[in-house]
């Protein structure tokens, strides 16, 4: 019997009051697509930096085709033909395509010993080729979307001939289609010999991909099995270690009289003549494709940008809030896409991001009140099932569910009368999306209108009481989602109901 590509036997790290793996084993055959599964904190990321050289076990051994080997940095690493492609792009914006694809190996002539452009441009061209993409190799990658920028992460993987490709969360930022187009690049690497470890929250990239699926839980093995042989069920158990009976909550929200009003609201470009209304208690979803508009509507709505025509009232009143501020004065806030770039400042304790946007409730003169602020932090934290040590952690040493709670507990940290909530499940493992549900429903039951954006067409049906469908700036469809179907949905988003 062939030795497997890689094998990890009985791997422990412990950094400073945590054992982020303990014993852990892994075997990841030639030709194979192997998908990691776990909550946050389940010790994935470790073991990765293991893999790709970045930390060095404590103990235990990693063998490549049967060989034990040592990696002291990344290099050794790359030397060895193992390729990362992360869930947040690492490329460089300011530079090409080409230059992305080939940094660090780059294409020299042999006669002058200077880089040969054209036949790094001839190569990058190949290599996209192949992966079905007509990029131009001397295009910025900061004019990219996120789904070319994976092209290229994945392009850069190649070049290198790897015989180990690692893709950690690579459909978290696309939309249905675009992750269909990375499972096909994905199958065709895999046809050519190359061996994926495939790492996401996600089970639709599981099932749809991979052949077999290993899970951790609190840095320890849990277990391997066979896709087919293991139901969703019993791998959410696996994962959490217990049952989730119910993975959307049940209703308990009243919805009252209406809360905001949109009439005509466009922006050249973006959106136009988006009409729609919210009540109060009411879970409004809203779904389309990446480029439907959706989350520039929404950043209209919170101030971040403006319209260019049309009105938006809340509880009858005109409103047009003109920043972020403002938005919030009038009772609007915004839990943004991208948490950890716009919604949180990582090295800040907890409680400093929680009162960010209302720092004048703690402020006595010129010095803020932090016993105060801690103290608001505290009791908000409790409402939200934070779990943190103390609100003067730092939000970067909080796992993906807990830090997206850190945000909500900033939200309502203001007099908010509507939550807009953009992906607020999006790089979260399945318990605390649970939990993040059970949030979104209380605050509606409460009173809050909420609008509830996200491209999971699943939880949109499961939390949503009505939801509306987007395709390029125009509203599509309106359903009330215990009505439609995904089928008539997915119709809808793409404008072909």
């Amino acid at each position: 019997m062939d030795a497997p590509v890689l094998e990890m036997m009985n791997v422990t790290k412990t950094f400073p009051g945590v054992k982020a793996l303990d014993n852990v084993q892994f075997r990841l055959d030639h030709g194979q697509i192997h998908a990691i599964m776990g909550e946050n904190g389940a010790g994935k990321s470790t073991f990765i930096k293991i893999i790709t050289g970045v930390h060095a076990a404590d103990s235990g051994q990693m063998l490549l085709n049967g060989q034990v080997v040592h990696f002291k940095n990344p290099n050794d690493a790359q030397k060895a033909s193992i390729a990362a492609i992360y869930q947040h792009s690492t490329s460089y914006p300011h530079l090409s395509v080409a230059e992305n694809i080939f940094i660090g190996h780059e294409q020299v002539s042999k006669f002058t010993g200077m880089i040969d452009w054209k036949a790094m441009y001839r190569r990058a061209e190949k290599l996209l080729a192949e992966l079905d993409s007509h990029l131009n190799p001397r295009r910025p990658v900061g004019s990219l979307t996120v789904a070319e920028r994976q092209i290229v992460e994945v392009a850069k993987a190649i070049s290198t001939d790897s015989q180990i490709v690692i893709m950690d969360e690579p459909t978290a930022s696309l939309s249905s289609r675009e992750c269909e187009k990375l499972y096909q690049i994905s199958e065709k690497l895999r046809d050519k010999g190359t061996s994926i470890i495939f790492i996401s929250h996600r089970f639709e990239d599981m099932y749809r991909l991979a052949d077999k699926v290993t899970v951790f839980r609190d840095g320890k093995y849990i277990g391997t099995w066979e896709v087919a042989a293991i139901s969703e069920p019993d791998l959410i158990k696996a994962m959490v270690g217990r049952e989730i009976e119910r993975v959307y909550p049940q209703k308990s929200n009243q919805i009252g009289q209406e809360l905001l009003r949109v009439e005509g609201l466009s922006k050249l470009g973006f959106f136009k003549k988006v009409n729609f209304s919210l009540r109060k208690g009411e879970i409004l979803g809203f779904s389309g494709l990446v480029g439907s508009g959706r989350t520039d509507l929404m950043q209209c709505l919170a101030g971040v940008a403006r319209a260019d025509q049309g009105q938006v009232f809340l509880e009858g009143r005109k409103v047009s809030p003109k920043s972020c501020r403002q938005a919030l004065k009038e009772g609007i806030g915004l839990l943004p896409e991208d948490r950890q770039g716009q919604g949180l400042i990582l090295e800040w304790e907890i409680y400093k991001n929680v009162t960010l946007s209302e720092l004048k409730k703690y402020q006595n003169k010129t010095v803020l009140n932090e016993k105060k602020e801690r103290a608001t932090a505290k009791k908000l934290g409790q409402r939200v099932s934070l779990k943190a040590p103390t609100v003067m952690d730092k939000v970067s040493s909080l796992s993906g569910g807990n830090q997206q709670k850190v945000v909500f507990c900033k939200l309502l940290n203001s007099e908010l009368k509507v939550l807009i909530l953009d992906e607020p499940t999006k790089g979260v493992d399945v318990g605390a999306k649970s939990q993040i549900y059970e949030i979104i429903n209380d605050l509606a039951a409460q009173g809050y209108g909420v609008i509830f954006v996200s491209s999971d067409m699943p939880e949109l049906l499961g939390v949503s009481d009505r939801i509306m469908a987007m395709h390029e700036g125009v509203i599509t469809g309106e359903f009330l989602a215990s009505e439609v179907t995904q089928e008539k949905l997915l119709l809808a988003i793409m404008n072909l109901g």
